[in-house]
């Protein structure tokens, strides 16, 4: 396992451009947020679908890191999104990841995704990611 603050650093090294926010990690588990700008709606004031999806595959991502340690190059082999409603443009998206299967070759997770404050999810998302043996490590540096 990895801890937050070793995710953190990892993900600023590793993706400096991104914009999401880890809020926690633990066993099988990691929640992320995702400030809303201009960049993030699509016409009509709503959060966009790929902005949905990233951080969905961010959250995935993260779990990954928090229960096997960082694991830099494990890939996503799969993600599908179910969009339920219609996220708040003006408001933050929420992740919420839980890790389902934890294997030596694959991980499979899901994803619900929020409107900042509200309790019915906006998306729920499934992933898979497919793990490399040789890379798995428990030092993150």
């Amino acid at each position: 396992m990895a801890s937050t603050a070793q995710i953190i650093h990892f993900m600023e090294q590793a993706f400096p451009g991104r914009t999401h926010h880890i809020v926690a990690t633990g066993d099988r588990s990691a929640t992320l947020r995702q400030p809303v700008g201009e960049v993030h709606t699509r016409p009509g004031g709503t959060v966009s679908g790929p902005t949905l999806m990233g951080l969905a595959d961010a959250a995935l991502y993260v779990a990954i890191h928090a229960t096997l340690g960082i694991t830099p190059h494990a890939v996503t082999s799969n993600l599908n999104i179910h969009f339920l409603r219609r996220p708040s443009g003006d408001k933050a998206v929420v992740a919420v990841c839980r890790l389902l299967r934890v294997g030596r070759s694959a991980v499979v997770g899901e994803v619900a995704l929020y409107s900042e404050g509200e309790d019915e999810p906006v998306a729920h998302a499934t992933g898979s990611y497919a793990l490399p043996r040789t890379d798995r490590t428990t030092d993150p540096a």
